[in-house]
């Protein structure tokens, strides 16, 4: 398996193609095999990147705290291993944020953002501020198995195929993990570097995705170069949902990121 050592983990990945380089980051608690129909797409005109975060798939974890600040860390660790000097970052949900990060930590390695169902904070509203903490402290005493079950029920009314794909990712992680993951992510915040993104950014939201859609107009006001795009027939897992839609947003951003760049 190709993996690389950053920052105390090694990180498993896989790339494809050649051209201008895309990096996909998977949502809290999946894994790399999210894009596989985005590589399939993309990998013969780009050179796509694909990862597992620290604690999923088969990447690592270190014991002790998990320190959120270290995934994009990793993900810059990843590039330098690779060799690309700057990227399109494309992630959903945790993986949108971990590239929002990135973006405004380490603008010069980031050519175009694509933020996929994507929250920049986990206390938008009153009801972020009392579900994140309960359900952060639920998450010590359901198990992976539990979890999994429930959440790929929630994420399967437009792709039944996600099920065994969301249960499968899922249960990879040992549940004393994800407790330190899952307390790391939900403390993820960036509401004060939202002005600092330089790159142009395509905000993506699935037209039923009622976990991060309130978010997203926030975002395309705060972020200098943002544009949003609605996603028809998808919930959270927009990728997987309407795949065929979200290639051609993507499509249409990566030409116009590769005219910018001439």
């Amino acid at each position: 398996m190709p993996t690389c050592e950053v920052n105390n983990v090694r990180l498993y990945y896989e790339v494809q193609g050649n051209g201008q380089p895309i990096v996909f980051t998977h949502g809290a608690s999946w894994n790399h095999k999210q894009w596989e129909q985005q590589v399939d797409y993309f990998s013969s005109l780009y050179q796509t990147v694909v990862w597992d975060v620290r604690g999923h798939g088969y990447s690592t974890l270190p014991a002790g705290e998990v320190d959120s600040n270290e995934f994009s860390q990793d993900l810059v660790g990843l590039l330098d291993h690779l060799g690309i000097r700057s990227a399109v970052l494309c992630g959903l949900s945790m993986g949108g944020h971990i590239s929002l990060q990135t973006a405004f930590k380490y603008p010069e390695r980031v050519t175009g953002l694509i933020l996929i169902g994507t929250p920049f904070t986990n206390t938008f509203n009153w009801y972020e501020k009392l579900f994140v903490p309960f359900n952060r402290w639920s998450s010590r005493l359901i198990s992976m198995k539990q979890s999994a079950k429930l959440s790929a029920k929630m994420l399967s009314k437009f792709n039944p195929d996600n099920q065994a794909y969301i249960e499968e990712a899922m249960q990879m992680i040992p549940h004393h993990n994800w407790v330190r993951l899952w307390d790391a992510i939900t403390r993820m915040e960036s509401r004060d570097g939202l002005h600092k993104v330089v790159c142009p950014t395509l905000l993506l939201c699935g037209d039923h995705d009622t976990m991060t859609l309130r978010q997203q107009s926030y975002m395309e006001t705060h972020i200098p170069d943002a544009e949003l795009r609605i996603v028809k027939d998808a919930h959270h897992a927009t990728n997987l949902d309407n795949p065929q839609e979200v290639n051609r947003f993507v499509e249409q951003f990566l030409k116009q990121v590769g005219k910018d760049l001439l």
